[in-house]
């Protein structure tokens, strides 16, 4: 199984609210409608563990992807490139990291 694991902060710590009403309503719907994607978690990242520091990113998606090259082919539809856009309103320089699950 492949994941797409994307790491980031928001541009403006005001639109916290925004997001993840944002991600709830439309981000997580429109990518479950993909066929390539199994499921799609959003995480709020916390402190790092045994500190009091707080991680270096506000947020991780992850997305099982049941195959990536349809993945490809889906992420250029209309909804996609809509949902797309919305996001890089929201995230300042996300990270988008494609791993496989070894275990």
């Amino acid at each position: 199984m492949a994941a797409l694991v994307v790491l980031f902060n928001l541009k403006d710590e005001g639109s916290k609210e925004a997001y993840e009403k944002w991600a709830k309503t439309t981000d997580v719907p429109t990518a479950l409608k993909m066929a390539s994607v199994d499921t799609f978690k959003v995480f709020r990242l916390g402190n790092v563990m045994g500190t009091e520091n707080p991680s270096p990113y506000q947020y991780c998606e992850v997305l099982e992807i049941n195959d990536m090259s349809t993945l490809g082919e889906e992420v250029n539809s209309d909804a996609m490139q809509k949902v797309a856009a919305q996001f890089q309103d929201f995230a300042d320089n996300p990270i988008f990291i494609i791993s496989e699950q070894i275990a």
